[in-house]
């Protein structure tokens, strides 16, 4: 066996780096290879064979071993060329983990593990480790018992699973994007941090909540009460400025009384702001107060801005977007500390909130619970057809000979439609009312004191209702005019099931709403309900979509009362022929009228006389 047919066995399977050095090639050797070549000769040919096979293989130590799974394990042995010359693998040496490496792995295996069990997902660096009950809280984080002992006296028996992952990121300072279901406890997981940060009280403003919507905001005012009821911190709700008022006096006078007390109103208002700790408010009413030039509030004290329904802020038109982000720029100008951390909570997940967040927010950590934008599974949801609008009205009085379960909320799309759906079900003999935009801010309070109360079983109501309001025992959330989109659905049906009760959803849908069926239909059968086949099959069209997005569409007046038919219009009249008539026009047509009237009766009482006169010539 020639040297030559002995390395082509050695090096079978191999690829090499380098172009190998020999006669064929146009490569001159070196002048250490020409050395040792010299020193070869004068040795006996047995050890120039193993000499050389020993300098082949030393050259080629920079080789890309690449290894099949079929190699025999006698190609893998050690291989014995000459007698007392062995050749074979080099073995690497294996690296030993130390013993605190190993710990930190476990540690890391067995987090992502109880993660995985209670459907929590966190993506970040260096992400704390999830709670397992609310004592860790005392012996990790030296939060008070007293604090702990509150939050298992309102209900909390263990953490909810964004509060495990949630609360951790947040008392070790870490700025996060939270995803869960509605009805999580996602209140009380930004609460709970912003009680121990804060300490006691100081005065001036050094929490920061913002929400969508005043009722969302008079919601987390009654639980920051009823969590912090073992705190000293003090706790106030931005509200609106009542700037009319009916007075007998002359307008000048009226204009100064009410400059006056307007301002009144905003000092108070300041004052409040100034000595409490937490503030919750709307977008909207704080960039007002902070644009005011008589009002001095300092925001340099604030450790932590809450967002609350996130992606309702970023969604909308382009402008409406563009509108919020400004007011949130504003925000976190006056909020200028360099301790300010930012946190988001919301239901769903979009992609305008995560690319603020990555650009803004630095050191984020993003904590989804379960699917992102899927509804929850507590509620059983089921689509209905109806036909057409006056299906819809026929099929909600079908649920109610059927049995309904009070409380229950009833979605539509707009204000008139929840004024005319509130005059058809009022005389139903249902404890009905409704709530929207148009309604003053003491009818809207009444209303939710009384739903919650129980006096109203059915609450018709907008979008206004469908973010964050924790309405407890809901068991019917009705869409009777179909959600503009999969979010909105979803954010709607989360009235019910929420604290672990079951619920139910019903949703009404005609022909006209084939275009967001699909995406809706999906968002039941991920929450394992039975969905038509054909739902799922309908064919997408995002453009249209989109517009329903932003402009709803238009449907029949809710309405079953006679009314006085148009008159019909003649076939030659066309539409731009008829003009409606001026209030000018109609009061010259009237003076003219009675001139003419007066002088026909002018003109037939002397035609009497004329008469009269002619008989008393005769007589």
């Amino acid at each position: 066996m020639d040297a030559y047919d002995i390395f082509k066995k050695l090096t079978k399977g191999l690829k090499f780096k380098h172009r190998v050095i020999g006669v064929k090639n146009d490569i001159q050797p070196s002048k250490k290879d020409f050395k040792k070549e010299v020193e070869i000769k004068h040795e006996p040919e047995e050890v120039k064979e193993e000499i050389e096979i020993k300098e082949e293989i030393e050259d080629n130590d920079e080789v890309i071993l690449s290894h099949s799974d079929n190699e025999s394990a006698s190609e893998k042995e050690d291989l014995q060329i000459v007698e007392g010359v062995k050749f074979g693998e080099k073995k690497k040496k294996e690296k030993k983990d130390k013993p605190e490496d190993l710990k930190k792995k476990l540690e890391l295996e067995e987090q992502n593990r109880f993660r995985n069990e209670h459907g929590i997902k966190a993506v970040g660096r260096h992400i704390p480790s999830a709670l397992k009950d609310f004592t860790e809280l005392t012996s990790r984080y030296n939060i008070k018992p007293a604090l702990v002992d509150t939050v298992t006296q309102c209900g909390y028996t263990e953490p909810t699973p964004i509060q495990r992952q949630a609360l951790p990121c947040m008392l070790e300072d870490r700025q996060i994007l939270a995803c869960a279901p509605t009805g999580s406890g996602k209140t009380a997981a930004f609460l709970l941090p912003l009680f121990h940060v804060l300490g006691g009280a100081q005065g001036g403003p050094r929490a920061l909540i913002l929400c969508p919507t005043r009722e969302l905001a008079h919601q987390i005012y009654r639980e920051t009460l009823r969590l912090s009821a073992s705190s000293s911190l003090r706790c106030s709700v931005v509200k609106k400025y009542r700037e009319a008022l009916r007075l007998s006096a002359s307008s000048s006078l009226r204009c100064s009384v009410v400059k006056n007390v307007k301002e009144s109103k905003m000092k108070e208002r300041e004052a409040t702001i100034k000595k409490s700790d937490i503030v919750i408010s709307t977008p909207n009413r704080l960039c007002y107060l902070l644009n005011q030039d008589n009002v001095t509030i300092s925001m340099d004290k604030v450790r932590w801005l809450i967002i609350d329904e996130a992606d309702k802020m970023f969604e909308g038109s382009e402008e409406q977007a563009r509108d919020f982000r400004q007011q949130l720029q504003q925000v976190l100008a006056a909020c200028g500390g360099k301790q300010r951390r930012v946190a988001m909570f919301s239901a769903t997940h979009t992609p305008a909130v995560a690319k603020w967040c990555r650009h803004n927010l630095r050191g984020l950590i993003s904590i989804t619970v379960g699917q992102r934008n899927a509804a929850t599974q507590l509620v059983s949801q089921r689509l209905l057809y109806c036909g057409s609008e006056r299906g819809k009205l026929l099929a909600f009085r079908q649920l109610v000979q059927a049995g309904l379960k009070p409380p229950v909320l009833v979605f539509v799309q707009s204000k008139e439609r929840a004024r005319q759906l509130f005059k058809e079900l009022l005389y139903d003999g249902i404890n009905v009312d409704v709530i929207h935009a148009d309604r003053t801010q003491a009818q809207r309070d009444n209303v939710v004191r009384s739903f919650r109360v129980g006096s109203v079983w059915v609450l018709i109501c907008t979008e206004l209702m469908g973010r964050g309001i924790d309405f407890r025992g809901v068991n019917l959330v009705v869409n009777y005019d179909f959600p503009p989109s999969a979010i909105s659905y979803i954010h709607r049906i989360g009235r019910a099931g929420r604290a672990g009760q079951p619920g139910e959803a019903v949703t009404f849908f005609t022909q006209d709403d084939v275009v967001n069926l699909r995406s809706i239909a999906s968002v039941l059968k991920q929450s394992g309900c039975e969905v038509p086949a054909y739902t799922l099959q309908l064919p997408r069209d995002r453009a249209r979509a989109r517009r329903r997005q932003q402009h709803a569409p238009y449907r029949e007046h809710i309405d079953t009362s006679l009314h006085k038919p148009d008159k019909r219009k003649l076939e030659g009249e066309n539409e731009d022929q008829v003009k409606p008539k001026d209030t000018n026009s109609v009061r010259d047509a009237k003076t003219k009228n009675r001139g003419k009237f007066l002088i026909r009766n002018r003109e037939s009482i002397a035609i009497k006389k004329k008469d009269k006169t002619k008989q008393r010539m005769t007589i």
